[in-house]
This record gives structure tokens, C-alpha cells and sequence, in this order.
């Protein structure tokens, strides 16, 4: 058995086991303890931590983008990739308090797919349902890692769905890459009867219901599984919150869930779903033309008293985090999923 250190974490005052042989930022998920993240892999620098007191730790393999020599030096860390060596006080430099203490402990899982369905030319509507054990507690929103069989490579998906509960199922809405490591499994192998390993729940794109904010969700490919996820939770608790999901594709043939979400736009009051095309050379198509972030800055709507959630490519997130300063949103009122693909070693 590995020995074990106590890590603080402060300015929240809250305190963790961590074992030698994990990383701080695994030992908290397991606990309980959700701690903003990214792709966990030490490659993008959103667990990126300052070591108050403590000096014994050591880092997996990671990437100097994320964490430059000089801030090691200085005291700076990565939390996916630091095993604690002594007992630790770490400053988190970003975190969310009402996140943070309500994170659900994550665990090992066994599903069995039910269905694979094309939704799009590129995009796969993956259900599975739970076996071992058949239920998992999440928050909408958030998102398992799979486990490619026959490798030691893991993929990270949000779900579409907003609870196991009922049935024991998860909903998935995933993305087809050329030669991506999950893409060439998923459309190659896998077939309804097989079984997958998950872990989680990770992730902390998930709805802040204390804020009575209007809410504003800007999307593109897959990231229509966690806000689809987030509207679905909206319905289903019949929260009267003004609600807008701009979602972005390139031509009609990209667009998907299209019937749900005029179905949701009728029961759930003062929402409103607007997708634009940005490569759309077809003449019957009467909706919005252009990049999503474009259309969004050209509606002249006030965003001063919203919250934002952004979730799909990392061209299309960037160009939001950009762009909605300058409509009024402030900055701890925008959370987003950046989703990368496999030569990025982080999500597909």
C-alpha cells in the first residue's frame, strides 16, 4: 500500500488523502472534491496550481505550454500530473466554490452498448446501459473517459442524457475523426452487445442553479451533448430561466437533434434555438448564415446579467471567450468545454 500525505487546499480550507501513486487531481475527484480541469493529461494547464508549503513532489510527463520552466521554479504545479511526496498546501488559482464542495466521487464502470445511430454524416448517437454497477451519479453536463479496448488510450465524452437513474443508460453524441484512435473503433468495431470500460464523472461545465441569470449556450459539433444535456435538466425541472442555444454547423446536413430542440423551444418557456450554417450553399435554407460567434455578436442582445456555456471545437470556443467580454458578459460567468481531438492528446 502506498503511503499516504495530506494535501490542503486553499483559499477554500479543504483537505484530501493523497496515496503516492496517484495524482493529486485523481485523489480529489475520488473524494469527492471537483477541482477545475481540462484534459487531465498535463496539456493544458487548467488544474495549474501555486505550492504554498511542500517541496517533495514529482510530475508525470507534461507539457512546458502548460507549465514553462520558470514556473515550476517559481512554485507553480500541475495537479494531473503532481504526486504529493509530503503533506501540501496548494493555492488553486481557478475554481468554482459552488462546484467544488458538491463534486460527485468518481468510479470504475462497466456498460454494455444498446445502439449506435447516425445523426449526422460524422456524428454517432451512442447509447449504452450500465452493468457494473448499473447506476452512476452525474451532473448534467459532465462527461466519463472510455476506454478504448485492447490499448491503454482513454477518450472523454459528455453525456446527452441527464440521469442513470431510471434505466441505467448513458447517453452519448460523438464525433467521427479520419484516423482518430476511438473514431476507427467506433465506426470499425464496436457493435450494440459490447461491453466498455468508463470512469467518471469528470467535468464541470454543469448548470450554477443558484444564478437567476438569463443563459446563453453557444455550440458546434459535439458539443451539442452536454448542452443538450443541460436543456434536457432545464425540462425536466421546469426552471423558468430565459434560455437561448446558438449552435453552429457547416452546412444542413451537420445539424442533428433538430426536432427535440423545436419540441423544447414549446415547453420550455423563453428558450430559443438558433443554429446557423456557416458553409451553406443551399437556397431552401432560411435560418442564420455565418460563424456562430459572428451571428451571436450580431443579434445586439444585452449579456450583461447572463451566463454563458460554450462547448465544441477549439477554433469556434476561443473565438467565443474573445468575443464575449465585449458584449458585457463577465468573466466568472462563462464556463466552457474546449473539445480536442487525438492529435491533440486530450478528448475526441
Amino acid at each position: 500500500m502506498a503511503d499516504k500525505h495530506l494535501v490542503r487546499f486553499e483559499p477554500v480550507g479543504i483537505d484530501i488523502e493523497v496515496r503516492e501513486d496517484q495524482t493529486i487531481l485523481r485523489a480529489a475527484f475520488e473524494q469527492g472534491v471537483m477541482l477545475m480541469h481540462g484534459c487531465k493529461e498535463g496539456q493544458c494547464s487548467a488544474c495549474k496550481s501555486f505550492v504554498l508549503d511542500g517541496e517533495d513532489i514529482e510530475l508525470d510527463r507534461y507539457s512546458t505550454f502548460a507549465l514553462p520552466d520558470f514556473e515550476k521554479e517559481e512554485g507553480f504545479t500541475l495537479l494531473c500530473r503532481a504526486h504529493a511526496y509530503e503533506d501540501l498546501t496548494i493555492e488553486l488559482l481557478n475554481y468554482d466554490e459552488e462546484i467544488i464542495r458538491s463534486g460527485l466521487p468518481i468510479q470504475d464502470a462497466k456498460a454494455e452498448v444498446v445502439s449506435i445511430d447516425a445523426v449526422t454524416h460524422d456524428m454517432r448517437h451512442v447509447v449504452l446501459r450500465l452493468t457494473e454497477p448499473t447506476e452512476v451519479k452525474f451532473f448534467p453536463g459532465q462527461y466519463m473517459d472510455i476506454a478504448i479496448p485492447g490499448s491503454e488510450a482513454t477518450r472523454s465524452f459528455s453525456m446527452a442524457n441527464i440521469s442513470s437513474r431510471a434505466d441505467g443508460r448513458l447517453e452519448f453524441i460523438i464525433k467521427c475523426y479520419p484516423d482518430g484512435a476511438f473514431s476507427t473503433f467506433l465506426d470499425g468495431q464496436l457493435e450494440a452487445g459490447d461491453t466498455l470500460e468508463l470512469t467518471g464523472p469528470y467535468g464541470v461545465f454543469t448548470l450554477r442553479e443558484s444564478s437567476d441569470n438569463d443563459l446563453l449556450f453557444i455550440g458546434g459539433g459535439a458539443g451539442m451533448a452536454p448542452i443538450l444535456s443541460l436543456l434536457r435538466a432545464l425540462a425536466d425541472r421546469k426552471l423558468d430561466r430565459t434560455a437561448t442555444f446558438y449552435y453552429g454547423a457547416r452546412t444542413r446536413k451537420d445539424l442533428c437533434f433538430t426536432d427535440e430542440l423545436a419540441a423544447l423551444e414549446k415547453s420550455l418557456p423563453g428558450f430559443r434555438y438558433i443554429p446557423a450554417l456557416s458553409a451553406s450553399e443551399d437556397e431552401d435554407w432560411e435560418g442564420e448564415v455565418g460563424f456562430i460567434t459572428d451571428i451571436v455578436k450580431a443579434s445586439g442582445t444585452d449579456f450583461a446579467k447572463t451566463d454563458v456555456y460554450v462547448c465544441g471545437p477549439p477554433p469556434m470556443v476561443e473565438a467565443a471567450l474573445d468575443m464575449l467580454p465585449g458584449l458585457g458578459v463577465a468573466e466568472k460567468h462563462i464556463y466552457y468545454d474546449k473539445f480536442t481531438t487525438t492529435g491533440d492528446n486530450a478528448s475526441d
